[in-house]
């Protein structure tokens, strides 16, 4: 059983290297994990892939030893399970508006003590039941994690509540949402916001996150304390290399 790169980068205080994936393309976990990045988020909310496809994508992380975060498009027991079952590293679930959501999610996430997850120990997270039940619990709590997003005021504003919540590992700002809804109530800025949640993680130190694709959001939220950043898409890498093409006239 694999230890999370994602998690060891947290606990040494580190910035988390992440890249995001929307499609499947296998290649692109290889060319991840030799260019030395610590995670891919995988969308699946946003996204649609077979079963089988998120499996195989699952299994090129662990053969090249790098984490997958699954965002789900479901908040369901089972599903979310089976995501941990076939190698997930990590699982992030959107719109999480207050602390009884987050408690909610850790009772689907992790093992008991912590949580209420359902054990099999027959998947790849287990290397197929080649480990007892004890020692694959014990890792499960230990090297899997679960984040959880604040995308609307009302998350903000509890967040301190949310950011105690034992069991969630982390906090993820998204920035897409949060900001689509904070333009239209001007309750608060973005940045006013993403203040707020990271106060919240600081005071309860939790890691968080957000999205971080231009280098000057970057820097702004890395000095801010964020560890988890996105800063490559094959979504943004595809537009780009579109957008700026070869002088071929």
């Amino acid at each position: 059983m694999r230890k999370s790169k994602t998690l060891q980068r947290i606990r040494e205080n580190q910035i988390v290297r992440m890249a995001a994936l929307g499609h499947y393309i296998p290649a692109y976990i290889c060319h991840a994990a030799k260019n030395n990045f610590d995670c891919v988020w995988l969308d699946l909310e946003h996204r649609e892939m077979s079963t089988k496809e998120t499996q195989a994508l699952l299994a090129f992380a662990h053969l090249f030893d790098i984490d997958i975060m699954v965002r789900p498009p479901t908040k369901e027991k089972t599903p979310i399970a089976r995501y941990l079952e076939d190698g997930a590293a990590g699982i992030m679930i959107p719109q999480v508006a207050n602390a009884e959501e987050a408690k909610e999610l850790v009772m689907v996430a992790k093992f008991p003590p912590l949580g209420d997850r359902g054990i099999d120990n027959a998947g790849l997270d287990s290397d197929f039941s080649t480990h007892g039940p004890d020692e694959y619990v014990a890792w499960a709590n230990r090297e899997t994690f679960l984040v959880v997003q604040i995308e609307t005021s009302e998350a903000v504003h509890n967040a301190e509540s949310i950011a105690a919540v034992e069991g969630v590992d982390a906090i993820f700002v998204g920035p897409g949402d949060l900001g689509l809804r904070l333009r239209q109530s001007l309750e608060m800025s973005l940045d006013e916001a993403v203040e707020i949640v990271a106060a919240a993680c600081s005071k309860y130190n939790k890691p968080w996150g957000c999205p971080a694709i231009t280098s000057d959001v970057y820097q702004q939220r890395s000095a801010q304390g964020a560890q988890m950043l996105p800063i490559a898409s094959e979504f943004f890498g595809w537009m780009t290399n579109l957008q700026n093409p070869a002088d071929c006239d």
